[in-house]
């Protein structure tokens, strides 16, 4: 009343019949079930050498991650995505990628990281296609925080190469068996 302007609540809850409902769920289920996989693979690097060199580095590629999945965690409201039902397997294979790995030395560990790294940002720039094609401006949220993601995770495969990752020993081997890994992840993810 008396000229004023009424302010109204935004929801937390985006309208499904402006988006294209298999499209999303399926972009925000993977991703979820990707940030939580990469939080458990940091979890068992930092188990194995949370205490050495590179534990700090770790714990600040970590510490992104963990903020990657609460936003994935707040999406997954908003556009009413449900999680991947392998979301137990992803936890238990991700803390054993990650101790393994790190079991390898710190060179093994960042070899690790290349790899996942470099396989969920092509995922990511895949995605940011999809989204550009479907409609850029209804997605444009969401299209900034895979953007965004997809920058920390070249960032992420970036410090694993300074760190040495190359020099693990097998690593065109190691790295080709966590990359497949990955896919086989992302396909699963995507439909269950």
């Amino acid at each position: 009343p008396g000229g004023e302007a009424s302010l109204r609540l935004c929801s937390t809850r985006v309208a499904q019949e402006a988006i294209n409902k298999p499209v999303i769920d399926r972009i925000i289920r993977v991703d979820h079930a990707g940030e939580y996989g990469a939080n458990r693979i940091y979890a068992g690097q930092m188990a194995v050498l949370g205490r050495s060199s590179v534990g700090p580095i770790i714990q600040q590629m970590w510490n992104q991650e963990k903020d990657h999945l609460k936003k994935f965690n707040e999406l997954m409201v908003a556009y009413r995505v449900r999680p991947t039902v392998l979301l137990p397997f992803w936890n238990i294979a991700g803390f054993v990628l990650g101790a393994g790995s790190a079991l390898l030395g710190k060179k093994g560990a960042m070899a690790c990281t290349v790899a996942v790294e470099e396989s969920i940002s092509e995922h990511y720039n895949n995605q940011i296609r999809t989204l550009i094609e479907e409609d850029p401006e209804k997605y444009k949220e969401l299209l900034q925080v895979i953007k965004q993601f997809r920058d920390d995770e070249q960032e992420h495969h970036d410090i694993g190469l300074e760190h040495d990752a190359e020099a693990t020993p097998a690593y065109s081997v190691l790295k080709t068996a966590i990359q497949l890994g990955c896919k086989a992840a992302i396909f699963l993810s995507e439909r269950i």
